[in-house]
């Protein structure tokens, strides 16, 4: 098990409003990301080839080298093409010491009325979307523009492998940072999750399901690149309440995204929801984590532990590798929600295996669950003893 992020943002939120008459319009903002760099350019291609009004900035992280590479392109060709030195070759440096400069100024050109910011390979969208929410607020530095919509663009005949797969980013080169140890199927999710709009490329109806099962709920799946330009990025308008929905862990989406077994036309991909109002025994989780987080699966959800009963935790698994953390108390981490434990897994397999591994999976949940007995003392029972989660929940604060 390692730690994770938070994954969404608790801070108030506003839906978007549209302008007031006679306001002037403003240039339309897109965000592009993707697990493969080559998948990511020829979105880029395609849409500034088809779209004469629109510029796109891409970034690759150079992570050895410390360095940031900038490319401008737009439908007459290269604009810039730029290596810049960063002190930490990070995401949050991407953005806040080149993303942003960089769009304030193309927006002072006033050649373009859109523009398309291409993130680094396997970037998560949303922490850079935060950003750009609050750089388009009135007298932010890019208040001319407001965003359009989050697009993912995934390769559905890649697909099953890159999400239920074991490789690391840095299998592939693509990592972030030194210490990115994310899973292929990690940024893979994350991006399919937290998007507004998924392309895809590709026939496998497996990868097609999966698609549909991770996607949130409201978003938009268009099939074929060729079908991708400014015009349907701008016909959106993202919406920060909806996207910040769309990450808390508790709204997983279920079942209801096509069924919880086996879709129609070959698609071997599968639902499966765990949901209690019990809270997980702290030892007996520990000793079902590998049972219940590991093999060709997405899992993601949020549980409270019986020691602790009024802390919302975190669930994310992907690529074999488990992810569990504090999220704080639950009443602020998951307004207007009891607690309860509830994780949504997806994988993709043949009937036997599928069944097999389901089975296993709903048996870890349950044997983790404390009994309405166990928890009934509301934790006392747990009172003086080694909490075996601290390493990854934190220390407890109450009970």
């Amino acid at each position: 098990m390692k730690h994770n992020r938070e994954p969404f943002s608790t801070r108030r939120l506003r839906a978007p409003r549209s302008p007031a008459p006679g306001t002037p319009e403003k240039l339309r903002l897109s965000v592009l990301a993707a697990i493969d760099p080559v998948l990511r350019d020829a979105a880029v291609t395609g849409i500034v080839l088809g779209s004469p009004g629109t510029v796109a900035v891409r970034h690759d992280l150079l992570v050895d080298d410390g360095a940031l590479r900038r490319v401008v392109v737009d439908a007459s060709g290269v604009v810039e093409d730029a290596l810049l030195p960063l002190e930490h070759a990070c995401l949050s440096c991407c953005v806040r010491e080149d993303a942003i400069p960089t769009l304030t100024r193309l927006a002072d050109d006033g050649r373009w009325t859109d523009a398309v910011l291409a993130l680094p390979a396997t970037a998560e969208p949303i922490a850079v979307v935060r950003a750009l929410e609050i750089a388009t607020e009135p007298g932010g530095p890019l208040a001319r523009y407001r965003l359009a919509t989050t697009a993912a663009v995934a390769d559905v005949d890649t697909l099953e492998e890159d999400l239920l797969g074991d490789q690391l980013c840095g299998d592939r080169g693509l990592e972030l940072a030194d210490d990115d140890e994310r899973s292929v199927g990690e940024a893979l999710a994350a991006q399919l999750e937290q998007a507004d709009l998924v392309v895809t490329t590709g026939t496998s109806p497996t990868g097609l399901g999966l698609v549909d099962r991770l996607r949130g709920e409201g978003t938009t799946r268009t099939d074929g690149l060729h079908h991708l330009d400014a015009a349907d990025l701008a016909a959106l308008r993202h919406d920060p309440v909806a996207a910040e929905r769309r990450a808390n862990p508790l709204r997983a989406r279920g079942a209801d995204a096509i069924g919880g077994a086996h879709g129609p036309g070959g698609d071997r991909s599968w639902t499966l929801v765990l949901d209690s109002s019990q809270a997980f025994d702290p030892e007996r989780l520990l000793a079902q984590v590998e049972a219940l987080g590991t093999g060709r699966i997405r899992s993601r959800g949020v549980f409270h532990v019986a020691n602790r009963p009024d802390s919302a935790c975190l669930w994310d698994s992907a690529g074999g590798q488990t992810c569990i953390a504090g999220l704080g108390p639950w009443g602020e981490a998951m307004t207007g929600s009891g607690p309860r434990t509830r994780i949504c897994v997806v994988g993709a397999g043949d009937d036997a295996d599928a069944q097999v591994l389901r089975q296993r999976i709903s048996d870890a949940f349950r044997t983790a669950l404390a009994t309405p007995g166990e928890a009934a003392d509301g934790g006392l029972r747990w009172l003086g003893r080694d909490d075996v989660l601290a390493p990854w929940l934190g220390e407890r604060t109450a009970v």
